[in-house]
């Protein structure tokens, strides 16, 4: 149930993809070695579906295509369970590693398969690594020729692969070399005196407290702000498999595996959620 003091709505969205997609790891870099890998994504997204199902929270999942592609009855799911399907690549590479040529093709083939299995229109992106950083805006324009109409990828603090200056808020991005604008929705970044700190995904969520998290959420709800949550079926699994790594890295990747499905029933339970195109206020059909 949640809070009626709680009256944003708040982004909840699902990076699918598999624990051996992490970027930057050489034991798991060559996609030949996918398919021989053993996988949770399957078991993991079923997960996530009937939690949410249980909640009666909608969300959002950006899925990679090589994901799709391998298990087609994945975005069928999530669609008939009257979630949205987004775009988060189809190898998950950098945005900043590819030309503008690449990356057109790369999201066109994610694209045609995430419609033609779930029978939605893909209308945002979330780029892997959040890896759209000054000098990349073209991306913004290649998304624009594919007919996505937001995106997801702008990370308002410095990280490892990517940091965008923005505003913290949904808003219209318009610096794409052709001018043409795009919804954007940053990922969330509360303030702690000088510092922004990343609270509400992934390993940030593994490894804050509650009440940090918490703090966030009051402090982006108090300048009228939603929190976008982002999280991935590896951030649910404790036993999710291991490979050679920087310790940096090891940390990153497996801190706190065991607490997250216990940090999301809090939040889920405490505060609203809907997709990122919901939140971002698009109304378009979402039929493909």
């Amino acid at each position: 149930m949640n809070h009626p003091a709680n009256t944003i709505i708040n982004a909840l969205s699902f990076d699918i993809e598999d624990w051996f997609h992490m970027v930057g790891i050489d034991a798991v870099a060559d996609p030949d070695t996918w398919p021989t890998l053993p996988s949770i994504v399957v078991e993991q997204t079923q997960w996530i579906v009937h939690t949410l199902a249980e909640a009666d929270v909608k969300a959002t999942f950006f899925m990679l295509g090589w994901v799709a592609e391998r298990y087609p009855q994945l975005a069928r799911l999530i669609a008939d369970a009257g979630h949205e399907l987004g775009t988060h690549s189809y190898w998950h590479r950098k945005v900043y590693d590819l030309t503008p040529e690449q990356f057109h093709e790369d999201m066109k083939r994610s694209i045609d398969i995430i419609e033609s299995q779930s029978g939605q229109k893909v209308l945002g992106f979330r780029a892997p690594s959040f890896s759209i950083r000054p000098g990349t805006e073209w991306a913004f324009d290649v998304l624009a020729d594919l007919g996505l109409v937001y995106d997801t990828s702008l990370f308002p603090a410095r990280r490892g692969h990517g940091g965008y200056p923005c505003p913290p808020q949904p808003h219209v991005f318009e610096g794409a070399p052709s001018g043409r604008p795009i919804h954007e929705l940053p990922i969330s970044v509360m303030r702690i005196g000088p510092i922004k700190l990343p609270f509400s995904g992934g390993g940030y969520v593994r490894l804050l407290p509650g009440a940090v998290i918490r703090r966030g959420f009051s402090q982006l709800h108090k300048r009228g702000c939603p929190v976008v949550i982002y999280l991935h079926p590896r951030d649910f699994c404790p036993d999710c498999p291991r490979v050679p790594m920087p310790l940096h890295r090891r940390f990153k990747s497996y801190v706190g595996l065991g607490t997250t499905k216990r940090k999301l029933a809090m939040l889920l339970g405490r505060y609203r959620f809907d997709t990122c195109s919901s939140v971002l206020g698009i109304t378009s059909s979402r039929a493909a």
